[in-house]
């Protein structure tokens, strides 16, 4: 019985089509009921054109739902368990996975290293903007939530951008009572400003230009702000600070603008530098500072600014990062290593991560939420859909 699902139709045009209904593939597999799915701002480098991936495919890697059916191997979850996926795709048992480098599976089936539902480059895994999906490998690939339906929206957001906020502040060893900078305020960045506060930092500063990004940073996360589009956050944090700050975080990636480049359209790829943030973290973290990268970088482009020679490639400032004896961490998060403990935060009262959320729609309204959450549109911070 076929599917509902949000496909890919070339770069601005997502489409809600029926799809094959999933099946079982092996014994380890399920079969997923989504009662909750979300638009990352990852999925946004694909839905421009700016990946490899291909027309219909189903976005999708933030997943939560109820089992539907498991094959006959498995073992801890039967029908009607509630679950949240780690958008790791991964087996459970290869040396990276024991190690728990879930992100770096090596038997993913994936062009890179790690597979990812619905993703560019990442596998051919079916993404979780439908219906159903298919779990492989799912006694290892899915996190068990308790019965009913509290903390929906708290929990879909232990999919990805919850662990990948607290694994930025992990790159960077932040420590209690320490000084951070997080460059993007969207999901991943607010998380990492979240995840910061939650960890105790002594002072956190958050880079951005939506005034609806910035006023949520203020309000749960304790941040002071700076819109980059005002100000050079290279001066004015040390300024405000006293000095550079311990720890760093990009939250943005290689489609970083540069507030000193103009063009009409606030997006317009002409302002695109994707050595931006880099370089802005070597000008605000302090000497034998660290730096925890979770911002998005691809080896290729297939669509890039016409300024920008070497797709892939950055143009950072080496010396002064050598200089100064800093610390880079980088790298897609391995869910498994934080969700439970996160998990376990959000039952407790610990953690609300759901204040991101700005809009609950069905699915139907997906290819619009695209469209608007691409244009930065002020109030749009986080998209749930409910198939």
């Amino acid at each position: 019985m076929p599917i509902d699902a949000t496909v890919y139709r070339g770069p601005h045009e997502m489409q809600v089509e029926e799809i094959d209904d999933p099946e079982l593939q092996g014994p380890n597999d399920a079969i997923l009921e989504i009662t909750t799915a979300a638009i990352c701002g990852s999925d946004l480098h694909m839905y421009e054109g700016r990946t490899t991936i291909d027309e219909g495919r189903v976005f999708g890697h933030e997943i939560m739902g109820v089992i539907d059916e498991v094959g006959e191997g498995v073992e801890s979850f039967e029908q009607g368990d509630r679950v949240v996926l780690p958008f790791n795709v991964a087996c459970g048992f290869c040396r990276n996975c024991v190690d728990d480098y879930t992100a770096y599976c090596e038997n993913a089936d994936s062009e890179t290293p790690g597979g990812v539902y619905g993703y560019a480059q990442m596998g051919p895994y079916q993404g979780g903007q439908a219906e159903k999906v298919r779990v492989p490998h799912v006694d290892f690939n899915a996190l068990e939530l308790p019965e009913g339906e509290e903390h929906e929206d708290d929990y879909i957001m232990l999919a990805d951008v919850f662990p990948t906020g607290w694994h930025a502040c992990e790159l960077a060893d932040l420590r209690a009572g320490e000084s951070v900078v997080v460059y993007g305020g969207g999901p991943v960045g607010l998380m990492a400003a979240y995840s910061a506060k939650l960890k105790g930092a002594g002072a956190i500063y958050l880079v951005d230009r939506v005034e609806s990004r910035l006023e949520l940073a203020e309000e749960h996360c304790d941040a002071h702000t700076v819109n980059f589009e005002e100000e050079d956050p290279t001066e004015v944090i040390p300024e405000i600070h006293g000095g550079k700050v311990d720890k760093g975080v990009d939250a943005v990636g290689y489609q970083a603008i540069d507030g000193g480049r103009h063009a009409d359209d606030a997006y317009d790829k002409s302002r695109e530098n994707p050595s931006q943030v880099v370089n802005d973290l070597i000008g605000t973290v302090r000497p034998t500072g660290k730096v925890g990268v979770v911002g998005v970088y691809f080896s290729s482009d297939p669509n890039p600014p016409e300024h920008v020679e070497e797709p892939g490639e950055l143009d950072v400032r080496f010396g002064s990062l050598f200089e100064s004896a800093l610390n880079v961490g980088t790298g897609q998060c391995d869910v498994k290593r934080y969700d439970r403990r996160l998990r376990n935060m959000i039952e407790e009262g610990r953690a609300e991560p759901s204040f991101l959320v700005s809009h609950r729609v069905g699915l139907d309204e997906a290819p619009e939420m695209y469209e608007r959450f691409d244009e930065r549109e002020e109030g749009v911070t986080k998209v749930l859909l409910k198939p």
